[in-house]
């Protein structure tokens, strides 16, 4: 992934989402990213934070992220390619909720190995934007 002084790598639009949605990079997380479109649900915002990491887009990370848990500054590891996306479940985190939950496996590869980082994190809606808040223990 690309650190925090490099630009993001964006998909061309009609290539496949990172985020593993099935649809073209333009019309799913392309829109948010690119187009600052708002994530109508935590999960939505989920897939496009993927895809940022993905793609290497700090400051879409940043931006997506409340600022009473975001860090002032992030690095990411180039090395570390993000290979797929499955949300494993979700609680609340609709169009109209103010708080949402998102539990996923995010897969990817490191130095020839695999691995997943299984996680489950909340995120909040204010003034119509979703923000990603923090992981529970």
């Amino acid at each position: 992934m690309a650190q925090t002084s490099e630009s993001p790598e964006f998909p061309a639009s009609g290539n496949r989402c990172p985020c593993t949605s099935g649809l073209a990079f333009g019309e799913c997380c392309g829109r948010r990213i690119v187009g600052g479109e708002p994530a109508p649900t935590a999960a939505q915002l989920m897939r496009s934070r993927f895809t940022a990491f993905a793609i290497g887009d700090v400051e879409y990370l940043l931006a997506t992220w409340h600022p009473s848990t975001r860090p002032p500054a992030l690095d990411l590891d180039r090395d570390l390619r993000w290979t797929r996306l499955d949300i494993l479940r979700t609680e609340q985190g609709g169009p109209l909720d103010r708080d949402g939950v998102v539990e996923f496996a995010a897969h990817y590869r490191h130095a020839g190995e695999r691995g997943v980082q299984q996680e489950v994190s909340t995120f909040v809606r204010e003034q119509g934007r979703w923000y990603y808040v923090d992981a529970l223990d």
